[in-house]
């Protein structure tokens, strides 16, 4: 008895503190939590500083509404482009064809239009069905398949970027005959004047785009079965979600969105040419990425990805009004590539 009283009174006497690990270098720890759960942020504060950067080497000539809404009109076809690339990447996957379905549904508008004389709104909706049609195979070679997406959207670039010039026999249909016989496929180049600053319909329609997409993918139960898909498909399937389904869905979507695309596209340049568009896979991918997205899947905004668009734009701009040599825009992209791509490095440590 008196051992255990012993014992009891050993165990007052006894620090009660928890027990706390320190950790070094806190205040970054919380720096990296903070941009692990906002990924947008590291591509906005990019995108500030590249704006003040160039507005002091420039000066004037950077911050008047010409320059800034042409920034906005030079994205314009990327961010439309990147925001179907974006939906894609979410899954961990990669779509290099996204480029290719967006002008073969542009020649198909056009040359069902002028070829067959069929009418402008049902030839638009065909190149709108090309573009999902082409987004199904690839996702259907992807989810059922169960081909790598690379190699997939790979092959299927070669493919649709050869049916382009075989079908429009590598002809523009000029922007005067649509002016004058199909205006309805310029609409998006209308251009619409609030202040001195000029926009088109094209703009306004990538920013709805990407609003919409937004909310989707942050407030409705599909979004959060894709996020769930890109992180860990095995553990989302055992959770109920249909990962095969949701796959052939997402690609579907994104090639919808590149017939969409290739409607501005005409707009954009006013003819319909099937060179137009060479570079908008590589494009919508350095957006994606500099916008903070993983390729590794289930993690990233869609607004990133714009503000990623807007940053390409701003160096781009900038750069020529600084009066650099082009290829420093590449070079500086290039950098921001791979710093994107090291940072999410960086971020993704907090998740392990």
């Amino acid at each position: 008895m008196a051992q255990a009283q012993d014992f009891e009174k050993s165990l007052e006497q006894t620090d009660a503190a928890v027990v706390h690990f320190s950790e070094g270098d806190s205040a970054i720890r919380r720096f990296q939590q903070f941009l692990h759960a906002s990924p947008a942020a590291v591509p906005l504060i990019v995108l500030i500083l590249s704006v003040a950067i160039f507005g002091v080497l420039v000066g004037g000539k950077f911050f008047n509404a010409y320059s800034l809404t042409l920034i906005i009109q030079q994205i314009t076809i990327v961010g439309i482009v990147g925001a179907a690339q974006a939906l894609i990447i979410l899954t961990a996957g990669i779509d290099l064809s996204v480029g290719a379905m967006m002008v073969l549904s542009a020649v198909v508008m056009g040359q069902f239009t002028f070829r067959y004389g069929i009418p402008v709104p049902i030839s638009i909706l065909c190149g709108l069905a090309c573009g999902t049609l082409c987004g199904f195979i690839n996702g259907w070679l992807v989810a059922v398949m169960r081909l790598p997406p690379f190699i997939v959207t790979l092959g299927t670039w070669q493919v649709f970027n050869s049916i382009k010039y075989i079908y429009s026999r590598n002809e523009t249909i000029r922007g005067q005959d649509i002016e004058a016989e199909a205006p309805l496929l310029q609409l998006f180049g209308a251009q619409i004047n609030l202040g001195g600053a000029v926009f088109t319909l094209g703009v306004a329609f990538m920013f709805a785009l990407v609003l919409l997409l937004w909310y989707v993918l942050n407030y409705t139960a599909w979004g959060r079965r894709l996020y769930a898909v890109g992180d860990d498909p095995d553990a989302a399937e055992l959770s109920g979600v249909p990962v095969k389904r949701m796959l052939i869905t997402v690609y579907t979507l994104a090639g919808l969105i590149c017939g969409m695309a290739g409607w501005v596209l005409i707009g954009r340049i006013g003819s319909v040419s099937p060179t137009s568009g060479e570079f908008a896979n590589i494009e919508s991918i350095t957006a994606v990425v500099i916008g903070g997205m993983s390729l590794f899947g289930g993690r990233g905004s869609i607004l990133g990805m714009i503000f990623g668009a807007l940053i390409v734009g701003v160096f781009s701009l900038g750069l020529r009004l600084y009066g650099a040599d082009a290829q420093w825009t590449w070079l500086l992209i290039g950098v921001l590539i791979i710093g994107a791509v090291t940072v999410d490095q960086w971020i993704r440590k907090v998740a392990g």
